[in-house]
C-alpha cells in the first residue's frame, strides 16, 4: 500500500519562491489542524458505482469509473458540511492569515488508485480545498486515521465507523436525505445529540445512583465538540461571537427538568458549552431539526436520525452505547460478508 506522504503535494511551490496567488491555500500541518476524515461515498454519490461492484465484481467495477473518470461524482450526504468547512477557513485566514489552526479535509477511501483520478476531478470541479487524500486499495483505512491525526471520520460504512470508535477516533455513519440539504451557506450548524454522543451512554447510571448533580463522563464527539470551541474562540477573541461562522446545538429528547442541570454543568465542567440547548422531553428531534438547518446531526438512535433525514436533515449515526441499533433495511453492516463488500 501507498500512503501519501504529507511532503509531496507542494513539490511545485517548494521549486519557487512565490506561487500564484490563483493557487489553492497551502494545508496546514496536520498536528496544528483540526482534521475531519471522510469517505468517497460520504462525499459524493456513489450508489450506482457501489451496485456495479456489487453485483458484477472489482474489475468491471474498475472499468466503469475508468471510462467515466471525466464524469463527476454528484454531491453525497458529507457535501454541504465539507462545503461549511471552507467557509469558516475562509474566515479564518482574514482573521489570522498566519494561524495553522483551520480545518484539514482528508479524503479516506479504501478504493483503487484508479478511481483516484474520477475522485480528483470531482473534488475540481466543485472547487472543493481538498489536497491530502489515503486510498488503500480495497484494505481498512481505519489505520490510517490517528496517523492523519483524525478528529472526526465520517463514512457511509457502519463497519469502518465501528472500527474507528473503537481505536477512539469520533467517528459517525452519514446517510442521505435523498434530497440535497437546505442548509446555510456562510454559518457552520452542528447538532449534537447528549447521552452516548457527547456524553457516556453511563450518564443514566450515574444519574440514578448519585443524582442529578453528578458530572459525567465524555462520549465519542466529546473531542470534536472541543475542537469547535476551540476555532469558535478564535472569532469571540476578535468580537465576533454573534457573527461567529460556528454555531452548535444540543439536541435530546430528555426533559430539562429530568437531565438539563446534569448536561449543562457536565458542559461546564469541561469548559465547554453549545450555542443552542433543545430538551424535546420525548418529542421527535426531526421537526426541530428542519427549524435548525443543522449541516450534519449526530445521534446514537437509529429511530431519531431516520426520523431527521425523513425531513431533509444530513443526519450522522454514532454507534456506541446500548440503545444504539441499525435496522437491517439499511441493508449496511448486518454480516460480516456485507461488510466485506463496502468500497469507501
Amino acid at each position: 500500500m501507498n500512503v501519501p506522504q504529507m511532503n509531496e503535494r507542494h513539490s511545485f511551490c517548494d521549486r519557487k519562491e512565490t506561487c500564484s496567488p490563483s493557487r489553492k491555500p497551502k494545508p496546514p500541518k496536520p498536528q496544528n489542524a483540526i482534521t475531519i476524515a471522510v469517505s468517497s461515498r460520504a462525499l459524493f454519490s456513489m450508489d450506482q458505482e457501489q451496485e456495479i461492484y456489487e453485483q458484477q465484481g472489482m474489475e468491471d467495477y474498475l472499468s466503469y469509473q475508468i471510462k467515466h473518470e471525466t464524469q463527476p461524482f454528484a454531491p453525497g450526504p458529507a457535501f454541504p458540511f465539507i462545503k461549511a468547512v471552507e467557509v469558516v477557513n475562509a474566515r479564518l485566514r482574514e482573521l489570522y492569515p498566519d494561524s495553522e489552526e483551520l480545518f484539514d479535509v482528508v479524503l479516506m477511501t479504501s478504493n483503487h488508485a484508479h478511481v483516484g483520478l474520477r475522485l480528483i476531478n470531482s473534488i475540481n470541479h466543485h472547487q472543493l480545498l481538498i489536497e491530502r487524500f489515503c486510498m488503500t486499495g480495497g484494505n481498512s483505512p481505519i489505520g490510517y486515521l490517528k496517523a492523519y491525526h483524525t478528529n472526526l471520520y465520517l463514512s457511509a460504512d457502519s463497519g469502518k465507523v465501528r472500527e474507528a470508535i473503537e481505536e477512539g477516533i469520533a467517528a459517525a455513519t452519514v446517510f442521505s436525505t435523498g434530497r440535497v440539504p437546505e442548509v446555510p451557506e456562510t454559518q457552520l450548524r452542528v447538532a449534537f445529540d447528549g447521552d452516548a454522543v457527547l456524553f457516556s451512554d453511563e450518564s443514566e447510571r450515574i444519574y440514578k445512583a448519585h443524582g442529578l448533580d453528578n458530572f459525567v463522563p465524555g462520549g465519542p464527539l466529546k473531542c470534536f465538540l472541543e475542537a469547535l470551541g476551540k476555532l469558535q474562540q478564535k472569532f469571540y477573541a476578535k468580537g465576533q461571537r454573534l457573527d461567529c461562522p460556528i454555531r452548535t446545538y444540543l439536541v435530546t429528547a430528555r426533559s430539562a427538568a429530568s437531565s438539563g442541570t446534569r448536561a449543562l454543568k457536565t458542559l461546564r465542567s469541561w469548559g465547554l458549552e453549545t450555542d443552542e440547548a433543545l430538551f424535546l422531553a420525548g418529542a421527535p428531534k426531526g421537526p426541530m431539526l428542519e427549524k435548525i438547518r443543522p449541516h450534519i446531526f449526530f445521534d446514537d438512535q437509529m429511530f431519531h436520525v431516520e426520523g431527521a433525514a425523513e425531513l431533509g436533515t444530513v443526519a450522522a449515526h454514532v454507534p456506541y452505547g446500548i440503545a444504539q441499533k441499525i435496522p437491517a433495511k439499511t441493508g449496511k453492516d448486518t454480516t460480516k460478508e456485507m461488510q466485506a463488500k463496502q468500497l469507501e
